[in-house]
């Protein structure tokens, strides 16, 4: 049987403060066999309080638009606005000091071999000028909220992937950022770690204030903790929204592909019709299928489930194989449309 991912759908207040604009922004590369747009004519907006997912195959983008965001990699046309000020205004000391307001991590930890989880804490805090006895009282701060306050001593070599990507996300939050930039930061990770560390993001962004940019070709993660998402496709934007929205009726070829897979079981399915099923908010005790069937009088197929229980309500998805009798596939139709319960044919 298929086996689907965990689906977590969060729903965001209004928000209405404005931190970051992509303005038609295009990077392009000069190669051997002409330029190359990594790039093209992305524009977006994160608003304060977001955590706004950047999602797509390998070679959609995803990493050097996020450089773009802090200039690591100066846009070739367009603009990135940061609170109001456009980034190519800046002075370089003035982009310098706006960089530690847009800390990031990334996928390979990037730690000092030679220096504890303590030491590499206060490592962009030295840098800043801040005082020894400060930075450490600091960076101790900071271990303790990721939960590594018993691991301050060890160094990179004596810590797990988790571990490490923990001291990673303290020594980012070190400058008080108001942006945290997640380049693949999970990536590395088998799933139970994954898990965690995106929890702790979450934690960060609403006990902190945190706005989080995450980077990642794994709808999982963006399911987990993003509530808006914009899906890049050879380095244009294919779709954009809210999570719950591009998650329940996806526009684009690509964003289809990334919520269900070609490689999944639907594409080994021999006779008969199969839909994919959405739950977004239905009372989770309500039994759907068995209702299905008893009403429309004919059995489907289940391939595959992954529904989560939120707080009571049903979220997730569904596929099933549907009878090759035309009749009883037209009365399942009008059985889901009746109850406004989404679906759409994959196979």
């Amino acid at each position: 049987m298929l086996s689907f991912r965990t689906i977590f759908i969060y729903e965001s207040a209004e928000r209405t403060d404005v931190l970051i604009e992509l303005k038609h922004v295009t990077k392009s590369f000069r190669t051997d066999t002409g330029d190359i747009d990594a790039v093209n004519d992305v524009t977006l907006t994160i608003e304060k309080g977001d955590i706004y997912g950047i999602i797509g195959l390998s070679g959609a983008g995803k990493s050097t638009l996020v450089r773009c965001i802090n200039f690591l990699e100066v846009p070739t046309s367009g603009e990135v606005v940061f609170k109001g000020t456009p980034l190519s205004s800046l002075s370089k000391k003035e982009l310098l000091r706006t960089r530690r307001s847009i800390s990031m991590i990334f996928q390979g930890f990037n730690l000092l071999s030679q220096r504890n989880a303590l030491g590499n804490v206060c490592y962009p805090l030295e840098i800043a000028g801040v005082s020894k006895k400060e930075a450490i009282k600091k960076a101790k701060e900071l271990l303790t909220v990721v939960g590594l306050e018993d691991r301050m001593n060890s160094y990179p070599a004596q810590l797990s992937g988790g571990q490490k990507q923990r001291v990673a996300i303290a020594r980012a939050l070190a400058t008080d950022p108001e942006v945290l930039l997640c380049d693949e930061a999970t990536s590395a990770l088998d799933p139970n770690t994954t898990r965690s560390i995106l929890e702790l993001l979450k934690k960060i962004n609403e006990t902190m204030g945190v706005t989080i940019v995450v980077i990642t070709h794994e709808m999982k993660v963006v399911e987990q903790i993003c509530n808006k998402v914009a899906v890049l496709d050879h380095g244009v934007v294919a779709e954009e929204g809210l999570v719950k929205d591009i998650f329940i009726a996806p526009q684009s070829d690509i964003a289809k592909e990334l919520i269900l897979p070609k490689t999944s079981a639907v594409s080994k399915v021999i006779g008969g019709k199969t839909i994919r099923i959405v739950f977004d908010g239905q009372e989770s005790s309500e039994p759907v299928i068995s209702n299905l069937s008893l009403e429309c009088r004919t059995a489907v197929n289940i391939m595959g489930a992954d529904t989560k229980d939120i707080d009571g309500r049903a979220y997730g998805q569904m596929l099933i194989q549907l009878p090759d009798d035309e009749t009883a596939v037209a009365r399942i139709y009008n059985f889901l449309d009746k109850r406004n319960i989404k679906y759409e044919e994959v196979g």
